[in-house]
């Protein structure tokens, strides 16, 4: 259980720092959509307004599109907190936690804006290998790939069958 509290308190705190982050752009900051602050040669705070879900996928382009979008994404993260509650090991648990606590608040940001706010913009020059995104979307994306990597990578040894445990008596004299 001690690990499965772990993962809720992650979640947790990677969800409000997510939701403070946003605020501190969006309040603090006082940005304006597509205004854009450069903080480093390869890093900005641009502004966008996500309507669709991952890559702006599923666009919502109305209020029922809105709220299947937000339900939708309930729905998985109530999947993922019960996969998280399910494991024991805390290196199956931290991606998943990582997942629900993304999910958690850009489904925030999509119940109380009806679009998720992104402002973390990696840049080239003009080469950007990812969309503009948030914190949320980064853990998710980690979790992802932890939990893929995990799954192709490790693999548990299979507890011997019966039979290889038994001496092979046809051999002996």
């Amino acid at each position: 259980m001690r690990n499965r509290l772990i993962g809720l308190a992650l979640a947790l705190a990677l969800f409000v720092a997510d939701q403070a982050y946003k605020g501190y752009i969006l309040h603090d900051l006082g940005m304006q959509l597509g205004q854009s602050i450069e903080l480093l040669p390869i890093f900005n705070y641009t502004l966008t307004h996500n309507y669709g879900v991952s890559l702006g996928m599923f666009t919502a382009t109305s209020d029922t599109m809105r709220w299947g979008l937000v339900a939708f994404t309930g729905l998985i993260a109530v999947v993922v907190t019960v996969w998280l509650m399910r494991e024991r090991k805390l290196a199956d648990i931290v991606p998943l936690a990582l997942i629900l606590g993304g999910a958690l608040g850009n489904i925030k940001d999509r119940y109380d804006y009806g679009y998720v706010v992104d402002f973390l913009d990696l840049h080239f020059g003009e080469f950007r290998p990812f969309l503009i995104f948030n914190l949320a979307d980064a853990a998710i994306t980690i979790g992802v790939l932890i939990i893929l990597a995990r799954s192709l990578l490790i693999r548990e040894k299979a507890p011997d069958s019966p039979a290889d445990t038994v001496p092979d008596r046809q051999f002996e004299s």
